[in-house]
């Protein structure tokens, strides 16, 4: 059985930036274990596959290791793949996630924006536990649904700062965002998730649901502009709903192939 894949660096605008994703165009659903050996053999942080349902697409995301609840990236390139090679015509895609509801995805050349739904987050007491991960002791930490989020003084602690893998794996958590006011653009960040499978993340639209709102808060402003500072960075612009975000970036395509799968 052979089955069409795509590469696609998003949240980029040339190859070997941003964050890559797989992406795959399914008729049918596969066997929920079959999904996530090709997740782990693409060995990406995520892998998207989505299949056809009348009007929209139900779309699912793989780590190596799990199936995750929400993915902006890997749902950025998924809708890239549609637009540009999967013969989508209309500048809307609607996608349904089980677990995370309604998205779409908007095209606005040469930008591609996601709506998302804001995450639900409160402030929480700074214990040694939570911070032992980091040698930069953060000045507020955060919890959200599935990740913390851990505010710091400036930009050049998120670039600098030294991590303990181990330690954050131990959090019970998909994952730690960290964050800080930016020099060039309203905000910077990184996103370690070990327990995930992803050690850090290139550039994690996801983790955008908790940051748009916390800064368009802080900052007083409803548009933003934001950087994460991984080895590949990437660029974002958003856009603070009330209860909805926006997050929109470019995407490349960097490879297509075939899987050659068992018949199944």
């Amino acid at each position: 059985m052979k089955q069409k894949i795509y590469q696609v660096d998003a949240f980029a605008n040339e190859a070997f930036r941003g964050n890559p994703a797989s992406v795959c165009p399914l008729d049918k659903w596969l066997k929920d274990e079959t999904l996530l050996k090709i997740a782990m053999e693409n060995n990406l942080a995520e892998t998207a596959f989505y299949v056809k349902n009348e009007r929209q697409y139900e779309i699912r995301w793989f780590t190596p290791t799990i199936e995750v609840d929400l993915c902006g990236h890997a749902t950025l390139a998924a809708a890239f793949i549609l637009f540009n090679y999967e013969g989508r015509k209309s500048d809307t895609i609607y996608f349904h996630s089980p677990r995370s509801g309604e998205l779409t995805v908007t095209r606005h050349e040469p930008y591609l924006t996601l709506n998302f739904p804001v995450d639900v987050f409160e402030e929480i007491e700074l214990t040694d536990e939570l911070s032992v991960g980091f040698n930069l002791k953060p000045r507020l930490a955060f919890k959200g649904k599935t990740d913390y989020l851990f505010i710091y003084n400036n930009e050049e602690e998120i670039k600098t700062i030294k991590y303990d893998l181990e330690a954050i794996s131990r959090l019970k958590a998909r994952g730690v965002i960290i964050s800080a006011k930016g020099n060039k653009t309203d905000f910077v960040s990184r996103f370690f998730a070990p327990q995930s499978g992803i050690n850090e993340d290139p550039v994690t639209g996801s983790a955008h649901t908790t940051l748009i709102p916390y800064w368009s808060e802080v900052l007083g402003k409803k548009e933003l502009t934001a950087m994460q500072l991984s080895k590949r960075t990437g660029y974002l612009r958003c856009k603070n709903l009330g209860n909805r975000v926006e997050i929109s970036g470019e995407c490349t395509l960097y490879m297509l192939g075939e899987i050659h799968l068992p018949i199944i």
